[in-house]
């Protein structure tokens, strides 16, 4: 039985992973005029930038002119990324256009937090204790528990919904322990390993164990099927979902280099569209972001719907043979 959502959130991860991962450089005024875009298309939340190491991540040096700079519109979350204390110090400066989100990030596969995160399971949860720890100490609350590599992996293989399922089991304790609330389990098919009826056991599993919990999907399109498995996861009632405008950005964990990364906003709008799941986004002026994007980093994105539109409901009368 399909239980589509009557409405989804979609949280618009471009500025940030896309503009990450582009060999650039991407200028601050360029990123400025992007999330202003991105803010005029009714999308409800958007991730703006990193606060990371600007030695290790050069993309993101800026973070801090760019959120100073970009017109925050009212009815839109905006949020940020980082990874350790001195970033959640910077972010902190921001609370004013900011909405500070602490998340708890947990791996289904131990070869990927070895070969990614360079640390194994129970040292990646130590690590997670002590940001937990951080974020609650500086008023941050700790609502959010992200799964990665929660469909398969390529060091590991085909990852069970047994074993997300642990995973998710490890993050819920270190929540418990340290008194936070996890509200959304966000499933993250790092990857791309996932297939639609993967992501319907997966996520079945995971709601089953804890009901009253929301469940969020972080895709990727890396071999085509990210539309199929977002599909999948709207039929079984999945209200939240992380993209990025045009497919912008790429797959740093791909077999091939220039694989595609996240879903695009645009296919994943048109798809809502078509099934009456109410997004409260304009997709012609979403399809605008999306080329300006495309201008941005100075090549074609990936979305299917930049290159064909959208769908015309309105046909024009042709005159003559039928």
């Amino acid at each position: 039985m399909s239980d589509f959502p009557e409405k989804i959130t979609i949280n618009e991860e471009g500025p940030r992973e896309g503009f990450q991962i582009e060999a650039g450089p991407i200028s601050t005024d360029n990123k400025v005029a992007l999330i202003d875009a991105l803010s005029a298309t009714g999308l409800q939340a958007i991730q703006v930038c990193s606060f990371v190491s600007p030695r290790l991540v050069p993309g993101w040096a800026d973070a801090s002119d760019v959120v100073q700079r970009f017109k925050a519109n009212p009815n839109i979350t905006y949020t940020a990324l980082w990874f350790n204390a001195k970033g959640i110090e910077r972010a902190l400066s921001f609370r004013d256009k900011l909405d500070l989100q602490g998340t708890i990030h947990v791996v289904s596969s131990e070869a990927f937090s070895i070969s990614n995160l360079n640390r194994d399971r129970e040292k990646n949860l130590a690590a997670m204790r002590e940001q937990t720890s951080n974020h609650l100490q500086a008023g941050i609350a700790v609502e959010h528990l992200s799964v990665m590599a929660a469909f398969g992996c390529n060091f590991a293989g085909d990852i069970s919904p047994a074993q997300t399922v642990e995973a998710v089991e490890d993050g819920m304790a270190i929540a418990a322990d340290a008194g936070a609330l996890i509200r959304e389990i966000d499933l993250a098919d790092t990857m791309g390993w996932a297939n639609p009826e993967h992501i319907k056991r997966t996520v079945g599993a995971v709601r089953d164990r804890w009901p009253d919990v929301s469940i969020g999907l972080h895709l990727h399109d890396t071999r085509g099927l990210g539309i199929a498995n977002a599909y999948a996861g709207l039929s079984v009632g999945v209200s939240s979902f992380d993209t990025t405008v045009g497919g912008l950005g790429g797959c740093p964990f791909a077999a091939r280099p220039g694989a595609p990364g996240n879903i695009a906003t645009e296919e994943l709008v048109l798809l809502a569209n078509e099934l009456n799941v109410e997004t409260g986004v304009d997709l012609e002026s979403l399809i605008t972001a999306g080329h300006l994007a495309e201008k941005i980093v100075g090549r074609p994105l990936p979305s299917a719907v930049l290159r064909g539109g959208s769908l015309p409901r309105a046909l024009p009368t042709v005159s003559g043979h039928s």
